[in-house]
């Protein structure tokens, strides 16, 4: 059988790419590797934009996301700072006349609302199905599962294939390349004795950024070190850790009174050299993994799913249905989303050039550049609404 559509991974991004498929009458399935009814042992924090909350309002789940308890924290402001040197900046969310810049969303929360929605517009998923490869030529493309159910190779062919599942290694056909930062994330729950009331910190110092993301009661901290400083961290005791952060980010959030849930995961820098191939596209994280500094990896990727339904929804009125992944219809999906993908990979990637070098004489740009920043209101906008909406 050959359908119009097949995603390959029904997370966040290829489930925002079926939902807002659900109304048409295209014939699309979705292979997703968790088994039915599951979602993830461990729940870990997501930053949104405002620009993906409106889209997951589209889609009708936002809602049933921020009714669960604890599940959504909104960031109100961003406080910009660097260590050892002077400049800072200060984005506020009533600047762009929103309630909020961003928010701070339970992974857990959030697949539950969308797998609900999927079953509630009947989509067709197969669960337990984990892809290892996908093929092409120039009339289907072909997702291959070994293994799966009874053992037997199985295949599901479609006129387009969109990889939005891991790091879109199951297409050997395009390729990737990868910067290895030679860093890793120090993620943990910290209280304070401040209430944080909305406020999110990125601090850039020698070592790297270091962010907190204001969550329920505490703060998630995401700190930025090298590998063997983060094992020695994750290692301490609590008081002396805690004594660390302090010594590091400054007072400007308090005191810390404890911290939780201490983990650490390496940082690099994956994208596809291009997003489409032979009746295939690349989505999220199969396109591009980017450092968590200023949280843009998930919101671009959520981005990419909904732009590519609307330009799916609007060939979808040609009876030749065979214009679905052809390579015109490829080639002008990727223009489009040129500008907003390749200035998200350029704009994290220059923030760690700029602002994670421990060079002593960057610092007074950099302190000239923050101070800029803060006293221009017009370039402050124009940078803060690229961040809450991506550039199209």
């Amino acid at each position: 059988m050959l359908h119009d559509l097949v995603i390959v991974g029904a997370g966040p991004v290829g489930a925002t790419l079926a939902l807002a498929l659900s109304e048409s009458d295209l014939d699309v399935i979705a292979l997703d590797a968790r088994p039915a009814g599951s979602i993830a042992r461990s729940d870990r924090s997501l930053a949104l934009s405002h620009g993906a909350r409106l889209i997951f309002e589209r889609l009708g789940v936002w809602k049933a996301v921020a009714a669960t308890p604890g599940a959504v924290t909104p960031i109100t402001a961003i406080d910009i700072s660097q260590r050892a040197g002077f400049g800072h900046a200060r984005l506020h969310a009533h600047d762009q006349g929103v309630d909020a810049l961003g928010y701070v969303v339970s992974y857990r929360a959030l697949q539950h609302a969308l797998d609900a929605a999927l079953a509630r517009a009947d989509m067709s998923i197969e669960h337990g199905v984990a892809v290892t490869r996908v093929s092409a030529t120039a009339g289907a493309a072909c997702a291959h599962v070994v293994g799966e159910r009874h053992g037997a190779a199985v295949e599901w062919s479609a006129r387009l294939a969109a990889v939005a599942d891991g790091g879109g290694d199951v297409v050997n056909y395009i390729a990737r390349r990868r910067h290895d930062y030679r860093q890793v994330a120090l993620v943990a729950k910290i209280a304070s004795t401040e209430p944080h009331g909305g406020l999110a910190f990125e601090r850039f110092t020698d070592e790297g950024p270091i962010a907190l993301l204001p969550e329920g009661d505490h703060y998630g901290l995401v700190w930025t070190t090298s590998p063997e400083n983060a094992s020695a961290l994750v290692a301490l005791p609590e008081s002396k850790f805690l004594a660390a952060l302090t010594l590091r980010f400054g007072p400007g959030a308090g005191r810390w009174t404890r911290v939780a849930d201490r983990r650490t995961f390496p940082l690099a820098l994956e994208f596809a050299t291009r997003v489409v191939g032979e009746r295939t596209v690349l989505v999220g994280n199969a396109a591009q993994a980017l450092h968590p500094v200023a949280g843009q990896g998930f919101n671009l990727g959520v981005r990419d799913a909904y732009e590519l339904a609307q330009e799916l929804l609007a060939i979808s009125v040609i009876t030749d249905r065979d214009h679905f992944g052809a390579r015109a219809f490829l080639a002008a999906y990727a223009r489009r989303r040129s500008v907003d993908r390749w200035s998200g990979i350029a704009f994290t990637h220059g923030l760690l050039g700029l602002f994670g070098a421990d060079v002593s004489m960057l610092r007074w740009p950099r302190g000239l550049a923050l101070t800029l920043f803060d006293a221009l209101p017009p370039v402050k906008r124009m940078f803060t609404r690229a961040m809450l909406y991506g550039l199209h």
